[in-house]
């Protein structure tokens, strides 16, 4: 799954130099998405039928897609989480 291989490789890029940072920057994402989980607060993405959330305070985007329902809830999918600063055209994912 691309996100989770987005997020290990933030976390361990991080790590190298400081590993304090490297476990706040995850929590950080980590609540993020579990924000979206509470409420999908997105704007529309650069990939078609995707959104966006930034993390707080970090240089970090969450992509993410919204589809179906469970349990009376929308279902989101994480789809990347990227630097901001990554050359990232539009309807497609940085390389």
């Amino acid at each position: 799954m691309a996100a989770l291989d987005d997020f290990d490789g933030i976390v361990k890029y991080i790590a190298q130099d400081n590993p304090a940072a490297a476990v706040n920057v995850a929590d950080a994402i980590d609540r993020a998405i579990e924000s979206l989980i509470a409420m999908p607060t997105g704007h529309k993405g650069r990939v078609a039928g995707t959104y966006e959330k930034t993390v707080r305070r970090l240089p970090y985007i969450i992509a993410y897609a919204l589809g179906g329902e469970r349990k009376g809830h929308e279902i989101i999918t994480v789809l990347r989480i990227i630097h901001g600063a990554r050359n990232w055209p539009e309807e497609s994912w940085p390389e």
